[in-house]
């Protein structure tokens, strides 16, 4: 089992930056961020292969997210620039441990992380 503890969310003004952590306690294939917004579905925002590196985005945040990761302290990052109203939703880190499945795929996430509120004032 990994368990996953998330920080960095908050309140921010518009055109503003937020980076976000989760801690893992183990290893997976993926980590993955989603979020989801009051009434909506969760949705996937990003994801990264946890040794190689390669990284997967929602058109929403493409060249304003970042995901990152440091193996040293199985830790992934989401660095969250130009941030808008609509990014404003509870933010959850989750790991895939097989590497069968899409990398949106939010079924197929096994441990998820609490979730962090971010909210982005206009």
């Amino acid at each position: 089992q990994v368990q996953l503890v998330e920080s960095g969310g908050g309140l921010v003004q518009a055109g503003g930056s937020l980076r976000l952590s989760c801690a893992a306690s183990g290893r997976a294939y993926r980590g993955g961020w989603f979020r989801q917004a009051p009434g909506k579905e969760r949705e996937f925002v990003a994801a990264i292969i946890w040794s190689g590196g390669s990284t997967y985005y929602a058109d929403s945040v493409k060249g304003r997210f970042t995901i990152s990761r440091d193996n040293a302290k199985n830790t992934v990052y989401l660095q969250m620039n130009s941030l808008k109203p609509e990014d404003t939703a509870v933010y959850y880190c989750a790991v895939q441990i097989s590497a069968v499945y899409a990398a949106n795929d939010v079924q197929r996430y096994n441990y998820w992380g609490q979730g962090t509120q971010v909210t982005v004032s206009s």
